[in-house]
């Protein structure tokens, strides 16, 4: 699904109250105030599932091309687990 087809979608379901200028208004005020849970460290949403900050330690890698031995450095990403509700309906 495409941003467009989020805000059509929402756009759809909420009657036609909000124009489709202001429902896409709301759905990016969303994903920031989203995004910026997730950066402080979690966001749950019930039925949904949950987004946490994930922390890879720094690790040892190898180039496939030339197999020479690389230091790979610590990185952050952002991992999501389903909850019950979600996973059993798909």
């Amino acid at each position: 699904m495409t941003k467009a087809e989020l805000i059509d979608k929402v756009h759809g379901i909420g009657g036609g109250e909000l124009t489709k200028k202001q429902v896409g208004e709301v759905v990016d005020a969303t994903f920031e105030a989203l995004g910026e849970a997730i950066r402080e460290g979690r966001f749950s949403y019930p039925g949904f599932g949950t987004f946490s900050v994930k922390e890879r330690a720094a690790r040892e890698g190898r180039n496939p091309k030339t197999k020479e031995q690389i230091q790979i450095a610590a990185s952050k990403s952002v991992g999501f687990k389903p909850a019950a509700k979600l996973k059993d309906s798909l």
